[in-house]
């Protein structure tokens, strides 16, 4: 009778032990799939438009003579977090122009993920950037203990234009801020514009200014998800600028910044450091993550594409090596965007174009978010208050109250709508170099492979998966995704 007590005893705990165990998911099949392609091309009227629905067959050794894109689905990278743009001063006041019918157009065309491109991510400033109508700060001039602290100003276009944007997105939007300056008596130079650094009597005024701003900005019901230490701390700008060398940035981080938030009780909070161009992010990376006590408060490092002001390639491979040697810590692009804007040029290819290949390179470089410059301008490129006028994927023009939407949008679009949050990007090559490509497992099964043409013929090429393939055209000067 015992013996028979131990046996089912034994039999209940290892039916135990095997229904605690967790379920293995399922390997990326293509058995019965089919694939969705949509085509955003040049010189044509495609823009994320459905162009073909094709069909898997066995595959087979490829010709050299052929060209091919491969998808391994077993090898899987990062898991992605989102694709988004920044709401400044400048977007938020020229969407406050728009008549209520354009502005439900222009919600819908970047946060519905139906209707638009489904953006999930938001970056904000903290104070004036360059597009602001005017520097502003939110405290009086010399208030170290900021006991006048206010958002007031933000509550006139900012705030409400965010509101509507975490509504349009399903009521959760990953956002998260960044400064470009402290305010002037807080700095060597003593103006929030033209570089300068922050005078070490005031780090910890500093650091309290972020806390109070987070606190502010979640009253009144915007999560804030992280912060950067500062935008593009090596520039020296006409406009709000404040300089940090990776020490400084490192020291800030460790004794003030991190500690501040932490005793805030805004220790969840993450903090990015570096936030400027790939061309240093190395060094920086070296230095701050080589410091343990100021590394243990960082979630990751930030980056924009503006390297190419030199007159050399964008770096690349900086991302890589980076990722390569701080697997631990993430990588998120912060800004880009299309510098010195002209009109004629609102539907100019090749600015797209730079969308599409800093993209693919990002992600499979590592990159886990994605985030444009301003979401919206006006048909000249701003508001800026130092004339630093730009390109926004979508341009109003105030007088007529039309929205101009751009090639880029509709590059941007073809990651951000099929890219889903919590996908996993999965090893993809191209067998020829006017290919570019990338892919991302999605949590639903379906896999969104994105293929660039960057030349100026149609190109037709195999997608392989193991031991099946399917046929793709492409346009000339074109980007698809292909959903499957």
């Amino acid at each position: 009778m015992k013996k028979n007590s131990l046996k089912i005893l034994c039999f209940l705990f290892s039916v135990a032990a095997i229904a605690q165990q967790p379920k293995t998911k399922k390997e990326f099949t293509t058995s019965g799939k089919k694939i969705t392609v949509y085509t955003t091309a040049e010189n044509s009227k495609l823009r994320l438009a459905s162009t073909d629905n094709l069909t898997f067959s066995a595959a087979k050794q490829p010709l050299e003579t052929e060209t091919s894109v491969f998808v391994q689905p077993a090898k899987k990278f990062q898991t992605f977090m989102g694709i988004g743009g920044a709401i400044t001063d400048a977007s938020a006041e020229i969407f406050a122009k728009l008549s209520k019918e354009k502005q439900a157009e222009f919600l819908n065309a970047y946060y519905d993920t139906q209707k638009g491109i489904g953006y999930s991510l938001l970056r904000t400033t903290i104070q004036s950037s360059d597009f602001s109508s005017g520097s502003y700060s939110y405290i009086e001039e010399g208030d170290k203990d900021l006991k006048t602290f206010s958002i007031d100003h933000d509550r006139q276009y900012r705030i409400p234009l965010i509101k509507q944007v975490i509504q349009k997105a399903g009521g959760k939007l990953t956002t998260y801020v960044a400064p470009w300056s402290p305010n002037a008596f807080m700095k060597s130079n003593k103006n929030v514009l033209k570089g300068g650094t922050l005078l070490p009597e005031y780090y910890q005024t500093w650091a309290n200014f972020y806390a109070k701003f987070i606190k502010a900005y979640e009253k009144e019901g915007i999560p804030i998800w992280g912060t950067s230490t500062q935008n593009e701390p090596m520039a020296v700008q006409t406009w709000e600028s404040c300089i940090y060398t990776a020490e400084a940035e490192r020291d800030f981080i460790k004794n003030y910044l991190g500690p501040t938030l932490k005793k805030e009780n805004l220790g969840d909070k993450k903090i990015i450091v570096w936030d400027h161009n790939r061309d240093l992010m190395n060094y920086r990376a070296n230095v701050i993550y080589s410091d343990p006590e100021a590394a243990k408060y960082v979630w990751g490092m930030g980056f924009h594409w503006y390297e190419t002001w030199s007159g050399g390639a964008a770096m690349f491979d900086n991302v890589a090596k980076v990722n390569e040697a701080y697997p631990d810590k993430k990588l998120m692009f912060t800004e880009g965007c299309v510098e010195k804007f002209d009109a004629a040029k609102y539907q100019f290819w090749g600015n797209a174009e730079r969308y599409g290949i800093n993209m693919i390179h990002d992600f499979n470089n590592g990159t886990v978010a994605w985030t444009d410059w301003n979401i919206l301008l006006d048909q000249n490129g701003g508001p800026n208050h130092v004339g630093n006028f730009c390109f926004a994927p979508i341009h109003a023009d105030t007088t007529t109250g039309e929205l101009i939407y751009t090639p880029s949008f509709y590059y941007i679009g073809h990651f951000s709508k099929f890219i889903r949050l919590n996908a996993v990007r999965v090893s993809t090559a191209v067998s020829r170099s006017a290919l570019l490509s990338t892919s991302f497992l999605n949590t639903d099964g379906t896999m969104a492979t994105i293929v660039m043409n960057q030349s100026a013929n149609e190109l037709t090429y195999n997608l392989i998966i193991g031991a099946e393939k399917a046929e793709v055209k492409i346009p000339p000067h074109a980007i698809q995704t292909l959903v499957y």
